[in-house]
């Protein structure tokens, strides 16, 4: 019998960011994960504590930013590779009255290091903007696929990964930990993504699947440095590459990629850029996303070394290492759970 202290199911960002607190914490873990494409592995990587529709700080951005800046440049060093890339973000106006509200909202002192209050003219001849742009500060992206990757083959390389599906007829739960196949463990947890919906201990969760869906085009005349927002992304990946998006639908919940939304954001893009482009690529990924649009981090309501961190929505990048770190210590130091974000604000014993 080989033995952990946990078991993580589930390698994308939160699955990660739990592996990783668990180890900076002293313990072993061993990863069970066969994603094919993940929610994670495809996103747009951005980390802005601005929500650009309504001009208003997304939820804890102000603390979350700057702890997660912080656990991604430990990961880069660990890993030794380069995976963060500050960039500049414009939201274009599309009215006098969207440039009075960013105005307005510049005036908050909960925003004011955030959201600048000159307003850009323009930002790049190909980009059309009438009513001009505003800046928010402190943004960039995170590559995510590459940071997965390398995490992946870290875990590789410690034999701490099985490329598996989990079958949950193999788990046996005792008051002193579990048993899985041949491994035994503290406990187990669920880092799934919208897959938690078919988990016997967790389906209770009101997770609920968003298709996210992006185009890559390529555009030799663009020659963007910074990323636009307006209505869609515009995000610059190098090498005249962008990566554009993304949709969200409900209906369907399949992996592929689809000609209706390929068509959508052709469309939205087509009012923004006014230069030649190219789609190179299309893909597709299922945010698991809440209601209330907060995480659900802790235990079962039963089961106490049974755990989940799932349900970050389309924020990940920003909210999945504080929720990790907030998790491993109601594991490992039974320090009190957010009441916003403990997995059972909304049960109700049957």
């Amino acid at each position: 019998m080989q033995k952990t202290d946990y078991i993580v199911v589930g390698l994308g960002l939160s699955g990660l960011a739990v592996t990783e607190r668990l180890l900076q914490q002293g313990q072993s873990v061993i990863v069970i994960d066969k994603t094919l494409q993940s929610a994670s592995k495809v996103a747009g990587g951005m980390y802005n504590p601005v929500i650009l529709k309504r001009f208003t700080l997304a939820w804890n951005a102000d603390t979350q930013l700057e702890e997660s800046l912080h656990f991604y440049k430990h990961l880069e060093q660990k890993l030794a590779i380069s995976f963060i890339k500050p960039t500049p973000v414009y939201r274009r106006f599309h009215s006098i009255e969207e440039q009075n509200n960013w105005f307005a909202a510049s005036d908050k002192p909960i925003l004011e290091n955030f959201i600048d209050i000159d307003i850009q003219k323009n930002i790049n001849p190909h980009i059309s903007g009438e009513f001009g742009f505003g800046k928010v500060n402190h943004t960039g992206t995170i590559n995510t696929k590459t940071l997965l990757t390398s995490y992946t083959t870290y875990l590789k390389s410690e034999q701490r990964i099985i490329e598996d599906d989990v079958d949950f007829n193999k788990l046996t739960i005792t008051a002193n930990g579990i048993t899985y196949k041949d491994i035994a463990a503290k406990g187990i947890v669920f880092c799934e993504g919208h897959a938690i919906s078919e988990n016997p201990y967790f389906n209770f969760l009101d997770v609920r699947g968003n298709k996210g869906e992006y185009l890559i085009i390529e555009s030799k005349d663009l020659q963007l440095e910074a990323a636009v927002k307006s209505g869609i992304f515009i995000i610059p990946l190098g090498n005249n590459l962008y990566k554009v998006g993304a949709s969200y639908g409900r209906e369907d919940l399949t992996p592929e990629p689809t000609a209706e939304k390929r068509a959508e954001l052709r469309s939205q893009l087509e009012d923004l850029l006014k230069c030649d482009y190219t789609v190179i690529d299309q893909v597709a990924g299922i945010r698991p996303t809440t209601k209330d649009r907060r995480p659900y981090i802790g235990a079962h309501h039963t089961h106490k070394n049974l755990f989940v961190c799932n349900g970050l929505g389309s924020r990940g990048v920003m909210t999945s290492p504080v929720v990790a770190m907030q998790l491993v210590d109601y594991m490992l130091h039974q320090k009190e759970l957010p009441k916003d974000i403990d997995a059972l604000r909304h049960y109700k014993k049957q």
